[in-house]
């Protein structure tokens, strides 16, 4: 691991040539989601990600064990024997220590990004956001970026982005990067905004994404992180922290009996509408699908807890993207085109009563963060790094001569 050899002027492609329309997002490795996650079967969810064509990963330092599990998953012998680093993209983030902890120095943004590589058992990552920038100022979020862009000359990291949760403050942040650094942002990846609750990553978002040059836009936490979910968020380890209102709570929950009534399940119209939607109306910001040449589809992350989870997404998705498909005179294919739309139009019609419910809740966003709010980072700890060897080892490594702007585009 280490740096790699850069290149003072990479002919870089496009994020959205490289990053593919489906993330595994792996902050359910985490406490927060699962009383152990240790336990979690990561190896053989993984591995049949891969083999499913799911070819991203999404994890953060803030989550847990979240990168030692993916790392070492990604690392076993039975998944590097089949699928080479080259064949997957990997992201993570740096910034966030812990719930009130935030360290955006250059120094301590270094030293993550590169405790990342020795967690994932990698020498570069694919693309590295800034996490959860509200809650620090926005000189300490350029600060920041410009450390990444460091680490993306040196090779070690090539694409770099923001991540959070009020839409406004993505914007404002995206806007702000591009006036002063004249250097537009690669990704910005919104969480809880592009749900059956909560729409605001809409058009008004996107156009400013566009002004802003931000060529990639993710939509996250298809399920309010548990709350459209038949348990809701007062079930289970997320009860403790979740940041939503009561209010919001039981109205998601009364959404509950509209889907059984419509013979379905509340996480099951939760994730389709979010899927189907976001393909289309992120498109505009979206990656590449090998089976839609040309076109882009709105990226999504999706966080997974088990194989037959992963294996649903990825029936749901599969479907979403074959009524993305044009017509054609082939009889099987246009039966399962017809069958999206048509899944399209039942989903779309229990949401709408789902909106009746929610009423004043219906695009309610939670203080993020909360007002008060003040960094239990103290200034003396700031840029502050451990004395872990981490930092000493990869000065001392060589160079090696791979350019991560010349890995092959994946295949979606």
């Amino acid at each position: 691991m280490g740096s790699l050899t850069p290149d003072p002027n990479p002919a870089r492609r496009p994020l959205h040539d490289s990053i593919p329309p489906l993330i595994l997002g792996t902050a359910t490795f985490n406490t927060q989601y699962v009383p152990n996650p240790f336990d979690l079967p990561a190896i053989s969810i993984v591995s049949r990600a891969l083999d499913l064509g799911v070819r991203a990963f999404d994890t953060s330092p803030y989550y847990g064990p979240s990168e030692l599990i993916l790392g070492d998953a990604l690392a076993h012998p039975s998944i590097t024997q089949k699928h080479p680093r080259s064949s997957y993209f990997l992201v993570t983030k740096a910034g966030r220590i812990a719930g009130d902890v935030f360290d955006y120095s250059p120094a301590w943004v270094r030293y993550s990004v590169l405790r990342s590589l020795e967690r994932l058992h990698t020498s570069y990552l694919d693309l590295v956001y800034m996490h959860d920038v509200e809650f620090v100022s926005p000189p300490e979020v350029l600060t920041a970026i410009r450390e990444l862009r460091r680490l993306r000359s040196e090779g070690v990291i090539r694409y770099v982005g923001i991540s959070g949760y009020p839409v406004d403050k993505l914007c404002a942040l995206a806007e702000l990067v591009l006036r002063e650094t004249g250097e537009p942002l690669d990704a910005v990846l919104s969480y809880g905004h592009y749900t059956i609750q909560n729409m605001k990553l809409g058009a008004e978002a996107m156009s400013r994404f566009e002004s802003a040059g931000v060529d990639v836009v993710l939509n996250a936490s298809m399920l309010g992180m548990g709350l459209l979910t038949t348990r809701g968020a007062d079930a289970g380890p997320m009860a403790s922290w979740h940041p939503s209102p009561e209010g919001l709570r039981k109205a998601c929950q009364d959404l509950v009996p509209v889907a059984v009534n419509a013979s379905e399940k509340l996480e099951v119209v939760a994730i389709r509408w979010a899927l189907d939607n976001w393909s289309r109306v992120g498109a505009s910001k979206g990656g590449r699908s090998a089976k839609l040449p040309g076109n882009r589809v709105g990226v999504s992350v999706m966080g997974i807890s088990s194989v037959a989870e992963l294996e649903e997404t990825c029936r749901v998705f599969n479907s979403v993207i074959e009524g993305l498909e044009p017509e054609t005179s082939d009889a099987e294919r246009t039966r399962r085109r017809q069958w999206s739309l048509d899944r399209r139009q039942k989903i779309q019609g229990v949401v709408e009563k789902m909106w009746d419910v929610l009423g004043q809740w219906k695009d309610y966003s939670w203080s993020s963060p909360d007002p008060g709010f003040v960094n239990a980072r103290k200034p003396a700890e700031v840029g502050v790094t451990p004395d872990d060897g981490i930092l000493t080892k990869h000065a001392a490594k060589s160079r090696v001569s791979v350019k991560v702007e010349e890995l092959p585009a994946l295949a979606a």
